[in-house]
């Protein structure tokens, strides 16, 4: 009975806690991903929130993403959030009398992102509610992830994220449906960057390729939105790690997705389509903001002619 069930517990995928998080591991093993959901007691991260993924890593084992890095310290793996955001809410001018305004808000802003340039980071965090493994098998799994965004005390926006993990063709296909329904109307404001973003390690020659090819354009500056890389079905990082060996992730965009320009500035390593680059976005309260990106995690060079593949798929696909 005990071999019965060793066997019945290898035959699918499985999310056990670690020390700060959880640990999705396929069928035979193998880390695809931890998710993090509080600040490590000895890390060097200097955003208040976790909440996000890593290591992320390649079917045979090797991490691609990085948390904390010397030059960016409040960047963090696989991660979604924003360094310019306002929760507005209507004021009552009821008590000022009759030439009290005719309309305002009070706002609170808040910078999730953890750079602090532009908005508050003190007490903007992110904080996990659960993490939950929905459904799993032999080919694919399904994770639940439940967040609040909080400014203080105060929820002001819940964060329901759903996470479907598969191996395909010698690649991890991660596919992340996010879904953030703000208390208040919340305005995105106009960024270069910010959203969606894979942090990539830094350790080796790197270099990014798009269905064109590999990538020649000017690097994008956070000061100048318009230098962003243009619109794409999906853009790849791909890194020689100084020990020889070559691993990289592509995003994957959704058309269902507000417009995005991306901001992958070959100085940072990271991969971000932004969808507040060519103007703000403003989601009202209670009116979810669904956002879709797959990833693809792959040893080797980028397998342009599959990432074609799985982004037709996924833009065809009725996402949840």
């Amino acid at each position: 009975m005990l071999m019965l069930n060793v066997l019945l517990a290898a035959s699918a995928y499985t999310l056990a806690p670690v020390t700060d998080g959880v640990e999705l591991r396929t069928p035979d093993g193998r880390v695809v991903f931890e998710y993090v959901v509080r600040k490590p007691a000895s890390t060097r991260l200097l955003a208040p929130s976790a909440c996000f993924f890593h290591p992320l890593n390649t079917p045979s084992g090797e991490r691609v993403t990085d948390v904390a890095p010397g030059d960016h310290r409040h960047h963090r793996g696989v991660f979604l959030a924003w360094h310019s955001a306002e929760f507005r809410e209507k004021a009552d001018f009821s008590a000022f009398g009759p030439t009290g305004p005719t309309r305002g808000f009070n706002i609170n802003r808040g910078d999730f992102w953890g750079w602090g340039q532009f908005a508050p980071t003190e007490g903007r965090v992110i904080r996990n509610r659960d993490v939950r493994l929905a459904r799993a098998d032999a080919q694919h799994a399904v994770v639940e992830v439940s967040n609040d965004w909080t400014i203080g005390e105060r929820k002001t926006m819940d964060e329901a994220t759903t996470v479907a993990v598969r191996e395909r063709k010698g690649v991890y296909v991660v596919d992340l449906t996010y879904r953030l329904t703000p208390e208040q109307d919340v305005l995105l404001n106009q960024t270069a960057f910010g959203g969606f973003c894979v942090r990539a390690r830094n350790d080796g020659e790197s270099y990014y390729t798009s269905p064109g090819g590999k990538v020649a354009l000017p690097d994008p500056h956070y000061s100048v939105p318009d230098l962003n890389w243009p619109a794409a079905a999906w853009y790849d990082y791909t890194i020689r790690l100084t020990g020889g060996k070559t691993v990289g992730a592509a995003v994957i965009d959704h058309p269902r997705n507000p417009p995005s320009t991306w901001h992958n500035p070959r100085y940072v390593w990271m991969i971000n389509p932004c969808i507040v680059a060519q103007g703000p976005v403003t989601v009202k309260a209670g009116a979810p903001l669904a956002l879709r990106y797959r990833v693809v995690v792959h040893d080797g060079p980028a397998p342009a002619r599959l990432l074609g593949t799985l982004a037709a798929e996924f833009s065809s696909a009725q996402a949840p």
